[in-house]
């Protein structure tokens, strides 16, 4: 096995929290679907888009004999997608082992845009503002947990 590069100031790789909910699309079908995306910057090249495997549509793909090799990630291995009769050949991949400075996209899948539509949809989940939507609601005894908010329309007529 080869001996893992670091990144660094001569090749820098970040890995951040996509700040937008993110969806890929193959033909008519959502098959990615997460507000737990993970953006990879590597040195110059473009940003990669990686999905939890629980977010995406796994029963559409196919694992291949393809494998590839980064000496900054580790072995690459890929999936066809295939679907309404259609396939696009390696267009996912996922690293399962990848090396320790990468852990955080370990069993994550990335997609060809060539391939696939990747777009945002929309902000990533809120969680104190779902936290208070969730103190003013109903606690499943009938009655809130906090004051109920002040009704948004007046009384009728």
């Amino acid at each position: 096995m080869p001996e893992p590069k670091i990144p660094g100031p001569d090749h820098p790789i970040t890995v951040t929290a996509t700040p937008k909910r993110m969806q890929v699309r193959y033909g008519d079908h959502v098959i990615a679907d997460s507000a737990m995306a993970l953006t990879l910057q590597e040195s110059t090249y473009p940003a990669v888009i990686y999905f939890p495997r629980e977010d995406v549509s796994m029963e559409f793909f196919s694992r291949t004999e393809k494998t590839t090799h980064c000496p900054y990630k580790g072995d690459a291995n890929y999936y066809t997608i295939l679907m309404d009769g259609r396939f696009a050949d390696n267009a996912v991949w996922t690293y399962e082992h990848p090396y320790p400075a990468m852990e955080s996209i370990r069993d994550r899948l990335a997609f060809y845009p060539n391939q696939v539509e990747i777009y945002e949809v929309g902000d990533a989940d809120d969680a104190a503002a779902v936290r208070e939507a969730v103190l003013h609601t109903d606690d499943g005894a009938g009655s809130s947990q906090k004051e109920p908010w002040a009704p948004t329309v007046g009384e009728p007529g």
